[in-house]
């Protein structure tokens, strides 16, 4: 028997959250949606609003978003300590806006910056180690990588089949990247007509849509090199589950550049096509 839903907007009514919030708490897998009726529109079954029944409060305190000053303020460090901490990796932001002079502004969970405080005092006062601060000096800023790995893994999680996770990858690679990994015209449709969005910030500007279109997408060439490999790996998967009409044509260069792709994550798929524990991606404005 289906299960009986009800449309996002009356449930983020009744669970007393504003549409940002109900956004993230998807995201956050706080509140499962799933497809329903024509189109696959998206819909919030009855039980997930009554399971929150009574603690809308507590919901909402998980969902609050900081900025960086909120942020070393919870933390109990000043902003350019909490900036250094973040640019190396160590925080990972859950969304971003863009202010009026179009600088990214990175949001973090209040509830992950708690737990960073309470877990690492010795990284809140005092001299930072040696490492931290050579990457700090060296400019290193991990702060969009991080974001970009946290929002592919909540898409991955909530996709409905092997070509939905294998879209979720794609989303971060530039066209180019992506058809040197997906040389078939057919697969690589499939995957473009379910590209998830990772964001919907939508400046008003093509300098501020610029800005956007460049952080969602791997920045450098070992990034993309780690989704692609993983995505080598997903569509092998998603083709031998779901093989996508009129595939199979492509020219001979092509071909081989994927094949040399998807041979470096053969040692990563188990025979019956599941993945080797450990991540194909290195872990890791204002």
């Amino acid at each position: 028997m289906a299960e009986r839903c009800v449309p996002v907007l009356r449930a983020a009514r009744e669970l007393g959250l504003k549409p940002g919030e109900f956004e993230l708490a998807v995201q956050l897998g706080e509140v499962r949606t799933v497809a329903s009726g024509p189109g696959g529109v998206r819909r919030v079954p009855a039980g997930e609003v009554e399971r929150h029944a009574g603690g809308e409060s507590a919901l909402r305190a998980r969902l609050r978003v900081v900025g960086t000053a909120g942020a070393a303020e919870l933390a109990g460090i000043g902003p350019d300590r909490f900036t250094r901490l973040a640019r190396c990796g160590l925080l990972t932001p859950v969304r971003f806006f863009l202010n009026r002079y179009r600088v990214v502004v990175w949001l973090y969970l209040a509830t992950d910056v708690e737990e960073f405080a309470e877990g690492h005092p010795e990284l809140l006062s005092g001299r930072l180690p040696a490492e931290l601060r050579a990457r700090a000096a060296a400019g290193d800023d991990e702060r969009g990588a991080n974001w970009r790995r946290r929002r592919v893994g909540q898409l991955t999680e909530q996709a409905d089949g092997p070509w939905w996770r294998a879209a979720a990858t794609a989303a971060v690679l530039a066209p180019g990247r992506l058809a040197d990994t997906v040389p078939d015209p057919a697969e690589r449709a499939r995957l473009e007509a379910l590209r998830p969005a990772l964001t919907t910030v939508r400046p008003g500007t093509p300098a501020g849509r610029a800005v956007v279109e460049a952080l969602v997408l791997a920045g450098s060439a070992e990034e993309a090199r780690g989704y692609r490999e993983e995505l080598a790996g997903l569509v092998a998967r998603a083709r031998a589950e779901d093989p996508v009409p009129g595939a199979g044509v492509v020219r001979g260069g092509a071909r081989r550049r994927a094949r040399r792709l998807l041979g470096r994550v053969w040692g990563r798929v188990r025979p019956g096509g599941r993945a080797c524990e450990g991540p194909l991606i290195p872990s890791g404005s204002r």
